[in-house]
């Protein structure tokens, strides 16, 4: 079936996500409302019953099977160079449930003279708040982390990474980049900083395309209007991920700064987590392990040292 152009391309990155569909798909009509969409679907090679579902609940979308793991940027820069002409793009985690009317909320701010991505507010399934603004890493904001933690320290924008007073959440305001399970990307700022880095595979390289759309003048705009529930993942209880998230945020670093702001960016991930280690976090020995081993930084991430995306 070919599709003509829509308003919203609605990317998503499965990976043996088949419990996941049902709902997610529920949500999607509520949640973009009246606008023209179409659904494309990446799967990294799923080995439970995801793209037989995808076929049997939604026969309308366009599914590609990306035949391995390949990571969650590649997924989504196979999603959008499968989706029909779009005005925007809306990269969506399978764990991620629309609220009514939130895409159309979303490309209202998307609308704001400057701003290449609009973020919404978005809550757990109990209903609780998730901080999913963030400012630019830096030495003092890893530091502050380190010290005094990521929740107190977010308080202040110059200690804090993760903005964590509730008060930012409540006005509509402009970030430096926000967690990547939703997004609502332009169309220019697609073509001017895209496709996102696969060199990451999984985590950073949202903060890495927000990065860039901010250097090329195009801001991250938090819509607290819109509203969505993320279940999240497992990477704050998985040592093998937790160390590939800590790892990237180096890499990450290094490409933006030199080698002696790097080093010292590094040196304070990793007092952070081997002190962390010492408390009997398996997830925080993980990445001092592998903040240790040089090659691991240096390394591309891929199905050889992590084994799950999307």
């Amino acid at each position: 079936m070919r599709v003509t152009e829509v308003r919203v391309a609605v990317v998503v990155v499965t990976y043996n996500s088949e419990r996941l569909l049902p709902d997610l798909l529920a949500a999607l009509g509520p949640g973009l409302g009246a606008l023209s969409w179409h659904l494309t679907v990446a799967d990294n090679a799923s080995a439970d019953g995801t793209v037989a579902a995808l076929r049997r609940l939604a026969p309308e979308a366009t599914v590609v099977e990306m035949g391995r793991n390949a990571g969650y940027a590649a997924g989504i820069n196979a999603g959008v160079a499968a989706a029909p002409p779009h005005a925007a793009v809306l990269v969506l985690n399978p764990d991620v449930r629309l609220r009514p009317g939130c895409v159309e909320t979303l490309l209202a701010a998307l609308g704001t003279n400057g701003t290449g991505i609009a973020v919404p507010h978005i809550v757990d399934d109990a209903g609780a708040l998730i901080p999913t603004l963030r400012r630019e890493p830096t030495i003092l904001r890893a530091l502050g982390d380190a010290i005094l933690g990521a929740r107190r320290a977010g308080r202040y924008a110059l200690i804090g990474e993760v903005v964590t007073d509730d008060r930012r959440y409540a006005r509509e305001s402009v970030t430096d980049w926000a967690e990547g399970s939703t997004l609502l990307i332009s169309r220019e700022c697609w073509q001017r900083c895209g496709p996102w880095d696969e060199s990451f595979f999984l985590y950073s390289e949202e903060t890495d395309f927000a990065l860039r759309a901010r250097d090329a003048g195009l801001v991250t705009r938090f819509a607290p209007e819109a509203h969505a529930v993320h279940l999240e993942g497992d990477s704050r209880h998985s040592p093998k991920l937790w160390a590939l998230l800590t790892l990237n945020r180096v890499r990450l670093y290094r490409r933006r700064h030199g080698l002696a702001r790097t080093a010292a960016y590094w040196f304070v991930l990793l007092a952070r987590e081997a002190s962390r280690a010492l408390l009997g976090r398996q997830t925080s020995r993980a990445a001092a392990r592998d903040l240790l081993r040089p090659a691991k930084i240096r390394e591309v991430p891929g199905p050889a040292t992590v084994h799950s995306a999307g």
